[in-house]
């Protein structure tokens, strides 16, 4: 079972569409990945086309507030990938439990209790904010991609995101096992290959070959409630994911 946090602290990085889009392409490669929405905004539970996400103790709340089973919680999806969905009522689980140490390894203990036995990759929508959600993830996560739009103030946000990261590790005494991948990439804009360039020069191998480009299709595609791939097989957005997806298969991302 490989723990994959999707995580970056800046809004608008294509982080859920990369949860999205990576759930969907590893179920093409007949892989039965899990996601899991840890965003109270519950985007990620929308994008895959669950009308009824916004119950009020629906998904993952209910596991933090009343110890349901993380299995109990899985839905399925159109595209043979499930999901735990997520709800604004999650945004209370930092008040709940923000004074409580223990509360950052409820969701790492779920998953060994409940999902360990799938063998499959387990993919986590985090939060933007780094709170007692996204510790949450973050702990029970084996690795972190860090979905990085081509501009400066993304740019500037993944070196703070890394020294976080960095900081974690120490205290945690582990590593966590890292790639960043360039989103929203503009082939038109002398930027945006500026970005992906300081990328590559301060993180190397850490970077994805692959990049995401602008696409109408991925961001079209969660208001009609679905992937890319099923919205629009055919665009760069989905040629992209599969790539992305495939390189991160090469190297063992996915595998426990």
């Amino acid at each position: 079972m490989a723990v994959i946090a999707v995580f970056n602290q800046k809004g608008g990085v294509g982080k859920t569409t990369s949860c999205l889009n990576i759930a969907a392409a590893l179920a093409a490669m007949q892989r039965h990945p899990i996601a899991i929405d840890m965003d109270p905004q519950g985007h990620l539970s929308l994008a895959c086309g669950l009308k009824d996400a916004a119950a009020p103790e629906a998904g993952i709340l209910a596991f933090f507030k009343n110890r349901t089973p993380l299995a109990k919680l899985l839905r399925d999806t159109s595209t043979n990938w499930q999901i735990i969905s997520s709800t604004l009522g999650l945004s209370k689980v930092d008040a709940l439990y923000g004074s409580d140490p223990r509360a950052a390894t409820l969701l790492r203990q779920g998953l060994r209790e409940d999902l360990a036995l799938t063998g499959e990759p387990i993919l986590i929508d985090c939060c933007p904010m780094l709170g007692v959600l996204t510790l949450n993830a973050l702990l029970a996560a084996d690795r972190v991609l860090i979905p990085v739009s081509a501009d400066f103030l993304s740019l500037q946000g993944v070196h703070r995101l890394d020294a976080a990261l960095g900081a974690l590790e120490i205290k945690l005494k582990r590593p966590f096992e890292r790639r960043i991948v360039v989103t929203r990439f503009d082939h038109r804009r002398k930027l945006s290959y500026e970005i992906y360039d300081k990328l590559k020069e301060r993180y190397g191998q850490l970077v994805c070959n692959t990049r995401i480009g602008e696409s109408v299709a991925l961001a079209s595609s969660p208001m009609h409630g679905k992937d890319v791939f099923a919205y629009a097989p055919h665009s760069p957005g989905a040629a992209e994911y599969k790539a992305l997806v495939a390189e991160l298969a090469d190297g063992g991302f996915f595998d426990s």
